[in-house]
């Protein structure tokens, strides 16, 4: 969901409320595509996705992110060979403490908004995340409530949104030692540590680096599991999420925007034939994703 180039000319460049207001039309753009798909395809209104965003204006680094996907930084130490993590996002996952006490602030009279079920605390007993583009049922009660949606799940009462699309937005200058960027979906994160990201990308080529970083990642799925790494990849996609959650990965190297006046954006819409040579991708999905789960992770 890449800001489109009219909302940075119509107010004078890039900005946290140019990537507001596309962030606001994607999630307007989908809302109309339910209401348009509903009476024939109502499993729309339970369709979501997490939305993480890079914008590169000049020397000045814009981040978004719905959900629980992350971006971290790595950079080199001043003085050394050594590279160190930092994240540039915040999770929006029931699992965060900090978020239930959002819900709970953002719904006093509902004793429901956070439950802890099937081992992991979720919005209304169904979600993990708390902030998405879509998942209209947990938007607008019209749809749960609705007859044709009995088919897909019970009906949700709601007196407000339990979700929101609203962005988190973190702004940050770029530095001589900024070295790349990480976009990864939490299938990444789930097995690797931000630290251990980061090395990976810091001490081996470019070439083939997202694919490293999810090698690395299923790697360490395999190890938990017991399961040979060789193989993960016979197993069927529908168990095969019981081992890993669908990875994407994007790398964007820093050292090819020094002094550049043009606005980059990287996101979901990028596409592998017409990426620049510095921003490598690679998507490994442990299967596509089912009514109450967000749908994260084009092949890039």
């Amino acid at each position: 969901m890449a800001p489109k180039t009219g909302f940075a000319l119509d107010q004078g460049g890039m900005s946290t409320e140019v990537i507001r207001m596309a962030f606001g039309a994607a999630e307007d753009e989908f809302l109309q595509q339910v209401s348009m798909a509903w009476r024939q395809r109502p499993r729309m209104a339970a369709v979501g996705s997490c939305c993480l965003l890079g914008a590169i204006s000049g020397d000045t680094l814009y981040v978004a992110n719905l959900g629980d996907s992350r971006a971290v930084l790595g950079r080199r130490v001043v003085g050394g060979g050594v590279a160190v993590a930092e994240r540039l996002t915040d999770e929006h996952n029931a699992g965060s403490e900090e978020v239930r006490r959002e819900l709970a602030a953002l719904n006093p009279d509902d004793g429901q908004i956070v439950v802890h079920t099937r081992g992991a605390w979720r919005v209304k007993g169904i979600i993990q995340v708390s902030r998405s583009i879509g998942d209209v049922y947990l938007k607008k009660p019209e749809y749960s409530m609705d007859p044709l949606f009995r088919n897909i799940g019970p009906p949700i009462p709601l007196k407000r949104p339990a979700l929101s699309a609203d962005p988190s937005i973190h702004v940050r200058k770029l530095k001589p030692n900024d070295l790349f960027l990480i976009f990864a979906s939490d299938g990444l994160w789930e097995h690797l540590s931000d630290d251990a990201a980061v090395q990976i990308v810091f001490k081996n080529p470019r070439t083939g680096i997202a694919n490293r970083l999810v090698k690395a990642a299923l790697k360490e799925a395999t190890r938990k599991r017991e399961v040979r790494f060789r193989d993960l990849k016979t197993i069927e996609k529908g168990v095969r999420r019981h081992f890993h959650d669908d990875i994407s990965v994007v790398v964007v190297y820093l050292d090819r925007h020094r002094g550049r006046r043009h606005t980059r954006v990287v996101d979901s819409s990028s596409n592998c034939t017409s990426a620049p040579v510095d921003v490598c991708s690679f998507n490994n999905s442990g299967q596509s994703a089912g009514p109450h789960q967000a749908h994260r992770g084009s092949d890039w």
